[in-house]
């Protein structure tokens, strides 16, 4: 159906427990991406601009919309905040698609940012809590963890898969989280260390939960008719997509499935004109490793309770069938809540363009991303093709 925009520029901290602050996190991000156009983009072309953020721990709870023109220089330009807790980033490009695609704009800002590791662990708690249910889940003492835990438990003893399954989609992400310099975690693990993992909330560990991250990301996304005048290869963005489900689990019908996530992909398909099996590779939200298996089937690439297979088989590898999270995934790379689903997008721009380096997937040409928020209360598919 045709490109609807294109990202011609991207950029990326590295991921991790870092020293700088938020306000150096989002300069840095955004030096990056202006620096990565062949020609052409200004401070002064950008006339719009959007900053995915949860405002994490609090360090600007209002307007740090401003926070991003004053940052990357572009004071005067308008810029809205985006928050879909997890699915900020992802919520945020598409807003920036629907910027650009009519022509009105001629180059779009999109930025991600999370600060999360300057707080005290309580806090910490408090802040993840807040994306999900805080009338039923949190007030009875049920922590993010815990939610994905119950989830497991019952994905696992409805399918009749083992640990095993997760504890691959761990080793596989670590593996792939070692080849990316901008990665949190560039450690491999084995099965043997997955299992020995202090539990966290049974039968996920350590090895099953996603850290907490700072880091940002930020992209340019202009017009796919113009994106030749910033670049030689664009990748364009061809369809996206988005959903949202009750936000306390025990009111939706399944418990296994999140139906955001398949009404975002759904949307996302029908959108871009392409079949599931034209996509290269995917970048799944996993914040838990149950949450790739979840994602892999809701997107349409196994049935429920079939994607444990899949990942055993070697099929999610980098260099198997249907690769997933070849950059590692929030698992290795991080989750700085408002930056990952504008990392995932990132992560897209490199493999496209064949550069990124040892952890390129062979001939991609088309990759989906899936970017969560909460328990799967919210989700945005985006699918985009090589220029």
């Amino acid at each position: 159906m045709g490109h609807r925009a294109a990202i011609v520029g991207a950029g990326h901290t590295r991921f991790g427990a870092l020293d700088a602050g938020p306000r150096a996190l989002l300069r840095s991000a955004v030096d990056e991406a202006f620096g990565s156009v062949d020609r052409g983009a200004e401070r002064s072309s950008i006339d719009e601009a959007f900053l995915a953020t949860l405002g994490f721990g609090g360090w600007q709870i209002g307007n740090s919309s401003a926070v991003l023109a004053e940052e990357a220089g572009v004071p005067g330009v308008p810029v809205t905040r985006v928050e879909n807790a997890c699915a900020s980033g992802g919520a945020a490009i598409r807003a920036a698609v629907r910027a650009v695609e009519g022509g009105a704009r001629r180059l779009v800002l999109v930025a991600g940012l999370e600060k999360m590791t300057d707080v005290p662990n309580a806090r910490r708690r408090y802040w993840l809590g807040v994306s999900g249910d805080t009338e039923w889940e949190r007030l009875a003492g049920l922590t993010f963890a815990g939610v994905y835990g119950l989830i497991a438990s019952r994905y696992l003893a409805e399918h009749g898969v083992g640990p095993e399954a997760l504890e691959e989609v761990a080793v596989k992400n670590h593996d792939n989280g070692a080849r990316n310099p901008k990665a949190q975690f560039q450690k491999r693990v084995s099965r043997a260390d997955v299992r020995a993992a202090p539990r966290v909330a049974d039968p996920l560990g350590l090895y099953d939960c996603c850290p907490v991250s700072d880091g940002a990301a930020a992209l340019l996304i202009a017009p796919a008719a113009s994106a030749r005048t910033y670049t030689d290869a664009p990748v364009y963005i061809d369809g996206v997509g988005a959903g949202s489900d009750f936000l306390a689990v025990q009111e939706r019908p399944e418990l296994t499935r999140f139906g955001a996530s398949r009404w975002a992909a759904d949307e996302a398909f029908h959108a871009a004109g392409c079949s599931r099996s034209e996509i290269s590779f995917l970048e799944v939200h996993d914040c838990f490793t149950i949450a790739e298996l979840l994602a892999i089937e809701d997107l349409g690439y196994a049935a429920p309770g079939a994607a444990g297979r899949l990942t055993l088989e070697g099929a999610t590898r980098r260099d198997g069938r249907l690769p997933v999270n070849p950059d590692g995934g929030l698992k290795a790379k991080g989750h700085p809540i408002g930056a990952t689903g504008v990392s995932q997008a990132y992560e897209v721009f490199q493999q496209l363009r064949g550069s990124a380096g040892p952890r390129q997937v062979a001939r991609a040409e088309r990759a989906l991303t899936h970017n969560v928020g909460g328990a799967g209360a919210t989700a945005c598919v985006t699918i985009y093709s090589r220029g």
